[in-house]
């Protein structure tokens, strides 16, 4: 806020004109106290507000405290002064000099205290929108009632009373209006329907005459003035269309015939009078086309085609020193602001608000743009506000030109707190420079139409032929040496790809703006490509990518906007066609290459969780539909920053399964969440036992395999166990529809297999495999605590005990998965009769090798094959077994890396043998992870020397602690 410029120091000319004014003003109001400083300036700087408090003294006079200042107004108060006055009007004359009345008394109270620098540009803002929103919520209440004696109550087919919507859009919708703002109105209402009067209408013709009307009581000239200029070129087909419309064919147009502006235009909408639910409904059937649940970076280009237009219409208009419309003004800083809500609305509800400063700021938060800029935007936006408001104030006039008359600049200047219009008018033009600086930032086209280089600069010629071989201008004998100058080793296929593309029913078949966009992209993805050492195995993978693309041309937009997101496709592309697949199948995933700092680093089990928690923050818990869509397009943004932080060498392997774990637990947390909840919602909570020792039961998801073990890969499955501790009866759930504990746990775990393997268009999380239960497949999918460690101690094989050694608490009660912890350790710790465990291991692994080893002696299979990772698995499985009743710290850990640190520190093995299994097993889950990567299996053929050593090492191993036994086994007889 800037305190006004004292009397003295105004030029002389100004002085004096403020002096002749308060003069004049005095002698119509003797009352007024003669001391106010500042009310001079008032005055001076707005004609409007000298003008009419002449005409009005006593809108001056009533508005005045005791200490002779303008204080602020409550909304109710201003609503109550409407109220009041309404309820004692009879005729539509006194309605209009009452709306007129309260608009002339607020724009007086409000220039009043914005001029001496006591508002803040928040506060005009919000009187200024709560004034219009005051204005139309009297007039239309009071004009239905007329219709309502009338014709009646509308009503819809089921007898439900009907009111008219009224959207605020532009600045009055998102609570910004101007000081002579027209408001932009569209008028809806709920259902079709005739009203129950004597006279019956239909509800159509019924709102059609309230619009008219309220739209007369706003706009026509009076003795009083007017109260605004009402603009409804915003409906639905515009001046063809009708003045109003139910909400369903409201949607029907949007979705069927809404155009790129309208989204923009929308994207304020807000009901500000009529039935607030009913306009909660209706903004909840629009959302859907205002923010696509996509990313749409086709609305860079949309955005940048309109703000064209704008320049033009401002060149022919000469609105050089317009201050929204010109260069670095009010519409540009909009224009940032809404571009992103736009793309990533749909995505980041939070994004989904209507106040620009509010969105500014959450942008930077995001750190979707930076600090630096958003602190500028910020203090430009309201600067121009303020100018606009005060050049507004002047005559209450909708300009936003500064003014001609070189006495109306120094009025501006002097309201803007400056003592002479030169200082004013360079700090105005340094803060429109920023703003323009920042719209280039992130408007500028990255590329032009014909290329990214000037014309004579180096590549001006490469860059026109990739072009050209794009459209197929370049026939195929200048194609083919042109392609193998581009790097490509075999270009006929090269080329017969490219063409394959361009020729492809997809291709042919795309709208023009997809055409075009598509046009733009390939001759830069081909340059791109042709960066590359050898290019040719990335191009068809690229070329598949945009083919699956295509239709949804918005994606071509992303990589055409977005050089670098290009640039790390590419790279991915030929890192790996497993990364590329992913993209292919999930384009939504193409977002993750716009941030190489947050691509190559995944966060940990920590901010997963956070991020995750985030995610699914927007949505409502009962929106089931969206959360499994959320936590599918979650696990896959996910598992491809991993995938690209390890095949670009930032993730060492362990690191990889750490992270690709982590993001199961969480995963397998927030749909255990969703389970339990539902369940008990349903049938309340599981309770067991009877009096004192009556408590709630309990439940665990353990982790086996890979998942227990902390050693998940890209596309591994999740073995789990469940486990409860309900015991004594009874054992039943607290209602509403009581079920068994049994029933309600099993249920649970059914619908947490469910959510976790089901198919839907975002994939599906993980596939999961239960069979490791007590007694496998013919067990109980859900076993009680007690019943666990019964069957380990009784009946389970040596097998099951050997997979326990991996076994964890994941997800579910932690009480619960401590007491697992301990069963665990008392089973794996048992004693038993070395000779026979190592006969049942040696057993077990026959029979894995008879039904899965290689059979082709020059194939090596890094799972399952003798010298694999299977083996160490084996053999560390063993040696905790036969180990523990002596050394129970060999059961501490569940990976295979810690235990065998362990395992050489107790003097189970010796160090040395310890540290060289490990390096084995890292170095093939190393391999392992990049042949899946590659989109290659475990199978490897012609082993190079490296990995035959480290493979005749762990056979060596093996055959040093199994040989003795492994011979009686290798008979085809004994391995059933």
């Amino acid at each position: 806020m800037t305190p006004p410029i004292p009397l003295e120091s105004l030029p002389p000319a100004a002085r004096e004109r403020a002096v002749f004014l308060l003069e004049g003003f005095r002698e119509r109001a003797p009352d007024f106290p003669g001391d106010i400083p500042g009310a001079e300036l008032v005055l001076l700087c707005s004609d409007y507000v000298a003008q009419t408090s002449m005409r009005h003294p006593e809108y001056v006079l009533e508005s005045l405290d005791a200490n002779g200042r303008m204080p602020p107004r409550s909304d109710e108060e201003v609503r109550g002064w409407l109220r009041e006055r309404l309820a004692a009007i009879a005729e539509e004359t006194a309605l209009k000099a009452c709306l007129r009345e309260l608009r002339h008394r607020e724009l007086i109270r409000i220039a009043w205290r914005d001029l001496l620098g006591e508002a803040g540009l928040d506060e005009v803002m919000h009187d200024l929108t709560r004034l219009a929103e005051t204005l139309v919520q009297g007039a239309l209440g009071w004009l239905e009632e007329q219709l309502h004696k009338r014709y009646g109550t509308p009503r819809d087919h089921e007898g439900a009373a009907q009111s008219l919507v009224v959207l605020g859009m532009g600045k009055l919708g998102g609570g910004e209006l101007n000081f002579s703002s027209d408001i932009d109105l569209i008028f809806a209402y709920w259902h079709p329907g005739t009203t129950d009067g004597g006279r019956s209408i239909e509800n159509q013709e019924f709102f059609q005459r309230l619009g008219r009307s309220l739209i007369a009581a706003l706009t026509e000239a009076t003795p009083e003035g007017f109260c605004y200029r009402v603009d409804m070129r915003l409906r639905p087909f515009g001046d063809s269309g009708p003045l109003v419309m139910h909400f369903d064919a409201m949607e029907d147009y949007y979705q069927g015939h809404g155009r790129e502006w309208e989204r923009y235009a929308l994207i304020k909408a807000r009901a500000i009078a009529g039935e607030p639910a009913a306009g909660e409904r209706l903004m909840e059937k629009l959302r859907p086309f205002i923010y696509r649940r996509y990313l749409d970076y086709g609305a860079f280009a949309n955005l940048r085609d309109l703000k064209r237009m704008i320049n033009e219409e401002s060149a022919r208009r000469e609105r050089v020193e317009d201050v929204k419309h010109g260069g670095g003004g009010i519409r540009e800083v909009e224009f940032v602001g809404q571009v992103f809500q736009l793309i990533r609305g749909g995505r980041d509800r939070a994004l989904q608000r209507r106040d620009l400063l509010g969105v500014l700021d959450l942008l930077g938060e995001r750190q979707l743009l930076p600090p630096h800029a958003v602190d500028q935007l910020v203090t430009a936006y309201r600067l121009l506000r303020r100018v606009e408001n005060r050049l507004q104030m002047q005559n209450d006039q909708q300009t936003h030109r500064l003014p001609a008359h070189p006495f109306d600049r120094t009025r501006l200047a002097l309201s803007m707190g400056f003592t002479d219009e030169a200082s004013f008018e360079m700090a105005l033009l340094r803060e429109q420079r920023r703003v323009q600086a920042q719209f280039e930032q992130v408007f500028s086209a990255p590329q032009r139409e014909n290329g990214d280089s000037l014309e004579g600069a180096p590549g001006t010629r490469r860059t026109r032929m990739i072009g050209q071989l794009w459209s197929m201008e370049l026939d195929e004998k200048e194609a083919l040496p042109f392609l193998r100058d581009m790097g490509f080793d075999d270009p006929v296929t090269a080329y017969e790809g490219v063409r394959g593309l361009r020729d492809s029913p997809v291709t042919r078949s795309l709208s023009e703006t997809g055409r075009q966009r598509l046009d733009r992209l390939m001759p830069l993805l081909l340059g791109a490509l042709a960066e590359l050492d050898a290019p040719d195995p990335a191009l068809p993978r690229a070329l598949q990518l945009v083919k699956t693309i295509a239709r949804r041309s918005v994606y071509l937009s992303l990589l055409v906007e977005n050089p670098l997101a290009l640039s790390q496709l590419v790279k991915l592309c030929d890192a790996s066609s497993w990364i590329s697949d992913q993209l292919t199948h999930y384009p939504l995933l193409l977002d993750e290459l716009l941030d190489p700092r947050v691509l190559y680093a995944p966060p940990g089990r920590e901010g997963l969780k956070e991020e995750l928690d985030h995610e699914l923050g927007q949505f409502p818990v009962e929106d089931q539909e969206q959360v499994l869509d959320r936590l599918r397009q979650y696990k896959q943004v996910q598992t491809l920053r991993v995938a690209a932080a390890d095949i670009m060498g930032h993730l060492p392997v362990m690191r990889v399964s750490d992270h690709l774990t982590w993001l199961a637990e969480v995963l397998l947390e927030r749909v255990l969440e969703l389970s339990w909840n539902l369940m008990v919602e349903r049938h309340g909570e599981p309770w067991c036992g009877e009096g004192a020792a009556r408590r709630r039961a309990h439940f665990a998801i353990i982790g086996y395999g890979k998942l227990g073990g902390f050693e998940l890969g890209y596309g591994s499955d999740l073995d789990v166990v469940f486990l409860h501790d309900s015991n004594g009866e009874p054992a039943r759930t607290s209602g509403p529809r009581v079920i068994e504990n049994s029933e309600f746990f099993g249920r649970v775990a059914q619908r947490v297999v469910h959510l976790l393997g089901a198919f839907t268009p975002a994939g599906r999380l993980y596939e999961v495999d239960t069979r490791l239960r007590p007694s496998g497949l013919s067990g109980l999918l859900v076993s009680s605590l007690d019943a666990f460690r019964r069957y380990q101690e009784g009946s389970a094989w040596t097998w099951e005990h050997q997979a326990l050694v991996r076994a964890r608490f994941v997800a579910g009660d932690a009480d619960l998965g401590e007491r697992f912890a301990e069963v665990r350790r008392w089973i794996l710790a048992r004693p038993r009769d070395s000779a026979a465990l190592r006969r049942e291991v040696v057993e077990m692994r026959a029979r894995m090798l008879a039904e899965h080893a290689s059979r082709d002696p020059g194939v090596f299979d890094l799972k399952r094959d003798r010298g694999g990772i299977t083996d160490i698995e084996f053999m560390v499985q063993y040696w905790v077994l036969s180990n523990a009743r002596r050394h129970p710290e060999v059961c501490d850990w569940p990976d295979k890396v810690r235990t065998l640190e362990v395992l050489g520190r107790t003097g189970v093995i010796t160090p040395a043998l310890g540290a060289a299994l490990a390096d084995a097993y890292r170095d093939m889950r190393n391999r392992i992870h990049r042949l899946t990567l590659a989109g290659a299996s475990t199978r490897v053929s012609d082993p190079p020397e490296d990995l035959r050593a480290l493979r005749k090492q762990v056979m060596d191993s093996w055959d040093e602690l199994f040989g003795d036994v492994a011979a009686d086994t290798a008979a085809p007889g004994k391995t059933d």
